[in-house]
């Protein structure tokens, strides 16, 4: 049984990345903070298609929360380990850095950076042995060239970037891949909340991307025909 860890799991670009975990014969580890039913859900899209997963509940601003959950999992997997860690956990505290407060940095920097960090130090040492992993963190054009009243989301998804280049140069020898995918405006409840129909004037295929589109890039890094592919952002984001 291979396994793999997909964080922020629970919806949207998450579940999407789940359910093609899944028809890849993966046993997917679906993480959530707090929302149950939605995790719940994605775990029965994948039974239905006749995939295999489990909940594995954890706040990815806590290392200690984190590393007691891995900790458990391993303990109950002894003979196995998870090759494939999809960092995807994220959210906005969006405003002008003139107004934003000091928690709008720091929970938005902890969710989105720190989280990353805990969780791929926990479970590297496992790929490193078995000489093997894939590791895909889910960051954001915004990361890459920046948009007004994100800072601290730009911050801390260019912040993961620097992390995924670095951390290719230490585990190539080891055949385990670090990458990352910079997805645009995608269809999700993160972009509910915007006007679409403005957004779509700014991207040149004039239309916002699919979370199953982001899904379909993660199953390509995670295959074999993605293993001379590591240290690289790519963006999905219909030429933005």
């Amino acid at each position: 049984m291979k396994y793999a860890l997909v964080t922020g799991g629970s919806r949207g670009i998450g579940r999407a990345i789940c359910v093609k975990l899944a028809q890849m014969h993966y046993f997917v580890l679906i993480n959530y903070k707090s929302n149950f039913s939605e995790a719940q859900r994605t775990l029965e899209i994948i039974t239905e298609q006749g995939g295999k997963g489990a909940l594995l509940p954890f706040d990815v601003e806590q290392p200690d929360e984190i590393a007691a959950a891995l900790a458990d999992w391993q303990q109950q997997n002894a003979e196995s380990y998870i090759e494939v860690l999809v960092n995807n956990a994220g959210i906005r505290r969006d405003n002008l850095m003139f107004w934003l407060t000091n928690d709008d940095w720091r929970s938005v920097v902890a969710t989105n950076l720190d989280g990353v960090f805990y969780i791929t130090r926990d479970l590297l040492k496992y790929m490193l042995h078995r000489k093997f992993g894939r590791i895909i963190n889910i960051v954001s054009i915004s990361g890459i060239n920046g948009l007004p009243g994100q800072t601290n989301y730009a911050a801390s998804k260019a912040g993961i970037i620097g992390l995924t280049k670095a951390l290719a140069l230490e585990t190539a020898k080891k055949h385990v891949t670090v990458n990352a995918i910079a997805p645009g405006f995608i269809e999700t409840d993160m972009t509910k909340d915007l006007n679409v129909e403005e957004l779509k004037k700014l991207v040149p295929a004039q239309r916002l991307g699919t979370p199953e589109e982001v899904a379909e890039l993660v199953g390509f890094l995670t295959s074999e025909n993605a293993s001379y592919i590591t240290g690289q952002v790519i963006s999905i984001s219909g030429g933005l």
